[in-house]
């Protein structure tokens, strides 16, 4: 029996709710699969700063390196510093693992409501490839004649040919397996440099991949039409900035962020991968036990898939879908009176009754 050895950080507020609720659905994924987990939990958070004055320890990315994953809840909490939250626990694990694709679905499901008039299941279904190590967030820079009259303040955008290509032909290579479409965010009319250069290299990767769609459109048109016209996309491309408002922008407009899961991926697999929610640690609900535990359940299944047990992937995913359809076990944020453990039950139960759907040959 294959064991997959994975690094949990519940983090910070809810994600410590919603982390053991989500370990609960992939052992009941992984008893119908034939496989098993090893977990090894890691107290790194923003209450570990308050208690050391660091996330995690100094050989942090040692003590995980050899994992098969890693199942992130949420990072940040109150009276710490979102930079010093970002920088000191998920930036690292990001960059020290080149997990250089954070991968978003934006799909809406049935017994969902979008926001948008006139949506139902089947009309909004695409993907967020967003560039997860260089572009815009880059710590070079740094400020001069600080507290002065004169103070100026830099930060330089890094855009690499490997950093552009690699991200844009995973792209590619997602859309060959759906609708053969990719859309890439620019900016090319107002950033003179580096939004040009992205958009040569979207042409350049573009002429590899004959048969394909392709189309760009600038940042504020494109939030645009994710609005008006979500049904266009099938893979969306895009920097590390535009990626991560777009990133956030395509859950709100398919009922929840609260549902919606994430990966930062290293596509080699010389690295863990890293997997967690997209919304962020709540604690304004944190110990209340009504936090909706989707997000991270289906950031799980994500796992699961890049793991390789493709079957237990879609049961976890078919289970989630069941339970949202049949609205009698949601939470507050998707209009039920459900709590984060009675949601997770109603999706264990659809899972346990769920066969497996082996992929396809």
């Amino acid at each position: 029996m294959t064991a997959y050895s994975i690094a949990v950080i519940p983090g910070d507020g809810i994600g410590n709710e919603v982390v053991p609720e989500a370990q609960r659905v992939l052992e009941a994924a992984a008893r119908k699969g034939g496989f098993s987990f090893d977990w090894t939990h890691y107290d790194w958070s923003c209450e570990r700063f308050a208690k050391t004055g660091s996330m995690m320890p100094a050989d942090g990315l040692e003590q995980i390196r050899t994992k098969d994953a890693i199942f992130l809840g949420a990072v940040g909490f109150p009276g710490v510093p979102d930079h010093i939250s970002l920088w000191g626990l998920l930036i690292p694990i990001r960059r020290g693992f080149h997990q250089y694709v954070n991968l978003r679905p934006v799909k809406l499901l049935a017994g969902v409501e979008s926001p948008l008039k006139g949506r139902g299941p089947g009309d909004i279904d695409f993907y967020v490839v967003r560039e997860n190590n260089e572009g815009e967030y880059s710590s070079i820079g740094g400020r001069l004649y600080e507290g002065g009259a004169d103070e100026l303040v830099m930060q330089q955008s890094i855009f690499t040919r490997r950093g552009c290509d690699r991200v844009m032909r995973y792209a590619f290579e997602l859309a060959k397996g759906r609708k053969k479409h990719v859309t890439s965010a620019t900016k090319s009319n107002g950033i003179s440099h580096t939004m040009p250069y992205w958009d040569e290299r979207f042409a350049a990767i573009s002429k590899e991949y004959p048969g394909f769609t392709t189309d760009q459109f600038h940042i504020d048109i494109l939030t645009a039409h994710f609005v008006r016209n979500p049904d266009w996309f099938d893979v969306v491309v895009a920097s590390n900035l535009f990626g991560d408002i777009l990133s956030d922008l395509g859950p709100a407009i398919v009922g929840s962020i609260g549902i919606a899961p994430g990966g930062n991926i290293n596509p080699e697999k010389e690295y863990p991968s890293m997997f967690e929610p997209v919304h962020g640690s709540a604690p304004d609900i944190a110990g209340k036990g009504i936090a909706n535990p989707i997000g991270q359940i289906w950031s799980g299944a994500m796992m699961l898939r890049h793991l390789g047990e493709e079957a237990a992937a879609r049961a976890v995913e078919d289970a989630i879908e069941q339970v949202l359809a049949r609205r009698d076990s949601l939470t507050r944020d998707l209009g039920g009176k459900a709590g984060t453990r009675e949601l997770t039950d109603a999706i264990i139960g659809a899972l346990d009754a769920t066969a497996l759907r082996q992929p396809a040959a």
